[in-house]
């Protein structure tokens, strides 16, 4: 049975040797200078790239930097190694690379101003509030790349692969907003990154062990000291997850309620609408759009009374630019 199910994956005369996916995954093989070289000159570019398109909230530039990022292939190394219970040093370019693209990140923040709502970048907040569905996500891009790996066929799919799974722009967040003195926004985009990258080994080591990947126990590591470092691992992402997802669902749901008061607010002004509700921090802005005045801001205030609390400031925008601060701190 299991053959069978082995065989539909990945048909035996696709499937690459242990060898080869070991030649691939380890950077220690092979001439080591040159595949050294070229790991971490791809990944200061990448992360070079992934910096300019953060900051510029381009969207086209961070898809170019995932698709050279060289983070994924020591990623999938670690779940290589695992399954083979062998050491391959895999998990110290993981540790290195994270560490020297969020450097980058950090030097990057530099241009950005302190007065800047980090929030409003897209690529920023985009990456800020990972839920449970960037972790489903994540697992099935992995299970996709590992796939794609073990197979000689369908290599042409790792580009995909590589846009799918996010890994150096939100390490690039971390330092951006690390930088800008936004240390939840920085510990939401890392959440991210571990959530990507627990999802690629996990994935591997599912792929590769049900492939036949799996060799002897050896001496070099201990396989109950790994599946504790992961079990631990996984137990902090996924409760970070849960505890996103319900923050979420919970602000989704408060701005839903003052989208309802506000256009109340407007029902008798002819032409009037709300164009949007956010909120960031503890800051409510209203989005209004009128054609002349607005009605009176006191009678906003008693209806939110019952839904926002007292120390949440709220501002009202018209798309005419002008702003009224309605209640300040």
């Amino acid at each position: 049975m299991i053959t069978k199910v082995r065989d539909r994956l990945v048909p035996e005369a696709q499937r690459r040797t242990l060898e080869e996916l070991s030649a691939d995954l380890d950077l220690r093989e092979g001439d080591r200078t040159s595949r050294y070289s070229a790991f971490w000159i791809m990944l200061i570019l990448s992360a070079v790239i992934a910096a300019c398109g953060v900051i510029g909230d381009s969207t086209a530039t961070v898809i170019g930097a995932m698709i050279i990022a060289p983070l994924s292939t020591p990623i999938m190394g670690t779940a290589l190694g695992l399954v083979k219970r062998s050491r391959s040093g895999a998990a110290l370019f993981v540790l290195g690379g994270a560490s020297a693209v969020v450097g980058i990140g950090l030097l990057a923040s530099v241009v950005v101003p302190n007065s800047y709502e980090l929030l409003s970048n897209s690529q920023i907040s985009g990456r800020t509030s990972p839920g449970l569905v960037d972790l489903v996500a994540a697992m099935a891009t992995g299970l996709a790349g590992a796939v794609a790996l073990a197979r000689r066929d369908v290599g042409a799919v790792m580009p995909g692969v590589a846009i799918a799974i996010s890994l150096v722009p939100p390490l690039v967040v971390v330092g951006v907003c690390l930088g800008n003195g936004a240390p939840l926004l920085a510990f939401g985009a890392l959440v991210l990154f571990l959530s990507n990258m627990l999802a690629l080994v996990l994935a591997g080591m599912f792929v590769f062990a049900a492939l036949g990947y799996i060799t002897p126990p050896s001496a070099e590591v201990s396989r109950r000291r790994a599946a504790w470092a992961l079990g631990g691992l996984g137990v902090i992402v996924v409760g970070a997850l849960v505890l996103s997802t319900v923050a979420n669902y919970l602000t989704s749901s408060w701005e839903s309620r003052v989208r309802q008061e506000a256009s109340a607010w407007l029902a008798d002004t002819p032409g009037a609408a709300v164009t949007g509700v956010d909120l960031h921090a503890t800051t409510f802005t209203i989005g209004v759009r009128a054609p002349g005045d607005l009605p009176p801001v006191a009678t906003l205030l008693a209806r939110l009374r019952s839904v926002v609390p007292d120390s949440f400031p709220i501002i009202v925008q018209t798309t005419q630019g002008s702003v009224v601060v309605v209640r300040g701190q």
